[in-house]
């Protein structure tokens, strides 16, 4: 079976049309990425736990915010890599400045046997549709342009 994660897609009215709340990862192989790197706030679905409960924990685990529905389902999308991602659009607002993520350990550098923490955000940004679908990873765009049907 597939491995399964779940996220939330915040989305705000802009003055252009939606904006959409994204996340990049943290760490070294990240580092300098950009264009193609941010994601929706998601993470593993645990055994017995349902999709939507899963979504809400990763958001506040990897932005230290909280967020409240009604939610609206978009869809699950199989990613590039095999994985399911279920995704669920809120509307809300978020200051990407507060942005409080948890952290990961690995060894760094490489081969070092030195372990380094590293957060798993390091930062996040409000995008319009447009940017957005530039900004984010290739297999999640289906996503964004869920949430932009559903809202038309």
């Amino acid at each position: 079976m597939a491995k399964q994660s779940a996220g939330i897609l915040l989305h705000r009215r802009g003055g252009n049309g939606p904006e959409v709340f994204l996340v990049h990862p943290g760490g070294p192989f990240w580092k300098n990425k950009d264009d193609g790197a941010w994601t929706i706030p998601k993470g593993a679905v645990e055994a017995d736990e349902e999709p939507l409960a899963a979504a809400l924990r990763e958001f506040g685990e990897e932005t230290g915010f909280g967020v409240e529905g009604p939610f609206r389902a978009l869809g699950a999308f199989r990613q590039p890599g095999g994985k399911i991602v279920h995704a669920w659009a809120a509307e809300g607002d978020a200051d990407p400045a507060a942005l409080k993520s948890n952290l990961f350990e690995m060894e760094w550098p490489p081969r070092s046997g030195r372990r380094a923490a590293f957060p798993e955000i390091d930062r996040a940004g409000w995008f319009d549709a447009d940017t957005a679908l530039i900004k984010i990873l290739k297999g999640q765009r289906p996503i964004v342009t869920a949430l932009l049907a559903a809202l038309a």
